[in-house]
């Protein structure tokens, strides 16, 4: 946590940038989290037009193309002190937040595989090789199969996810584990079906490409793929493997 909130009378002044936000340039109000001069850290609303607050948008993307993705850029920026959240203290506020985004990429995740399966499945069905579809060969039908498979799995961690977080019962590893999981597979899959489609799986007719690049995005972002593996591998063996 770089970024600083420094305490001047009834105002704090921010200095410090964030990068890979979604909508950044777009939204009229950011959450910033920062530490203050306790080096506690706090989270505080900044809204868009304060002098020293600029968002620059990330150009050239080639994954998440369908929304803006911008860096943050706070140069002395003063804000009133009631812009201070009251109640968030320390990383608990925004690994709460963290916490229910990565519970939703884990559903989101099987959506596009379940969009790139549907997408091998009815074209295997319809691609005629040798006199008959491709779906009649064995290694498309492994493909395919492999593909329902991880999905059912999938859909089967997320749901039990789902039950625990209606009970109150669920716990931050577990959904570290359901995003870290379904968000794999989700990749996998779509390397599969685009196998399936052969050249044409590149081809913007078809979501593969499209729902592939974002995946690869969705790897990385909300914890990437090895701090989540860590993550449980702590809850499981009691030590923190982290550097």
């Amino acid at each position: 946590m770089i970024t600083r909130a420094r305490k001047q009378g009834d105002s704090y002044i921010l200095n410090g940038a964030k990068m890979g936000i979604t909508n950044g340039s777009v939204a009229d109000i950011a959450v910033v989290w920062a530490k203050d001069d306790d080096g506690e850290i706090r989270g505080f609303l900044v809204e868009k037009g304060t002098p020293g607050f600029s968002a620059i948008d990330i150009e050239g993307k080639f994954s998440l193309r369908a929304s803006v993705t911008s860096e943050l850029v706070l140069e002395n920026v003063e804000i009133p002190a009631e812009n201070m959240l009251p109640e968030a203290k320390g990383l608990k506020g925004p690994l709460a937040c963290l916490s229910q985004a990565r519970f939703g990429i884990a559903w989101g995740a099987m959506g596009a595989a379940m969009a790139c399966y549907d997408t091998a499945l009815n074209y295997s069905k319809n691609r005629i090789q040798f006199d008959k579809p491709i779906a009649g060969f064995q290694l498309v039908q492994h493909k395919l199969v492999h593909m329902v498979n991880e999905i059912t799995k999938g859909q089967l961690l997320a749901l039990r996810l789902g039950q625990l977080k209606d009970q109150g019962k669920m716990r931050h590893p577990q959904i570290s584990l359901a995003k870290m999981n379904n968000v794999h597979a989700a990749l996998e899959i779509s390397r599969i079906a685009r196998e399936v489609l052969g050249a044409n799986g590149i081809a913007d007719e078809y979501p593969i490409m499209r729902h592939m690049n974002n995946l690869e995005s969705v790897y990385t972002y909300e914890g990437t793929h090895d701090i989540h593996l860590l993550t449980v591998g702590r809850d499981v063996t009691g030590h923190a493997a982290f550097a």
